[in-house]
């Protein structure tokens, strides 16, 4: 498997992603990831939805809190044509219960804990940590990439206004 070394940090120091990456214009992987009821949920099944595919380390943390929170809030505005994703490494009970304690409803949760096939097909799982890189992917109705920001640090977040520029373009 591709290695990427030089491309996200955790507090300074280096880590390596492993995968091959993705670019915009190129299409989006299919994987295969568990909902919160362990059910398996194929990403083709979104085909026909804009989807905005947040990944996060762990919803534990704080920034990943934030984040999470903040793509629940705007969801809420974005209309039916779109779907918000957040995938983590995170165990689907930990999703679930953090999503009631968060209150968390417009956003999908979703756990790439059992295999790892969201994070190697996208290419942002962390060898060192088995963990998923700080990351926002956005995916047209047809399956294509139309925007990828990988957060260069782990404990910041992403440029949410870049996305949901992308995003309000493609409908």
């Amino acid at each position: 498997m591709k290695e990427r070394k030089g491309i996200i940090t955790m507090k300074g120091q280096p880590l390596t992603l492993l995968g091959s990456g993705l670019k915009v214009g190129g299409p989006a992987p299919d994987f295969e990831v568990l909902a919160n009821d362990l059910s398996p949920v194929k990403f083709s099944s979104f085909r026909g939805k804009v989807c905005i595919i947040s990944t996060v380390p762990s919803l534990d943390t704080s920034v990943c809190d934030t984040m999470t929170r903040r793509f629940n809030e705007e969801a809420g505005s974005l209309g039916d044509d779109i779907v918000v994703l957040t995938i983590s490494m995170d165990l689907p009970f930990a999703q679930k219960r953090w999503c009631g304690a968060a209150g968390v409803k417009n956003v999908q949760t979703l756990s790439d804990h059992r295999d790892a096939s969201f994070g190697t097909v996208f290419g942002v799982l962390i060898k060192e940590l088995r963990l998923l890189a700080r990351a926002v992917f956005v995916v047209d109705k047809t399956g294509i990439v139309r925007d990828v920001q990988v957060v260069n640090e782990l404990t910041n977040e992403p440029d949410y206004e870049a996305v949901l520029k992308v995003v309000k373009e493609l409908v």
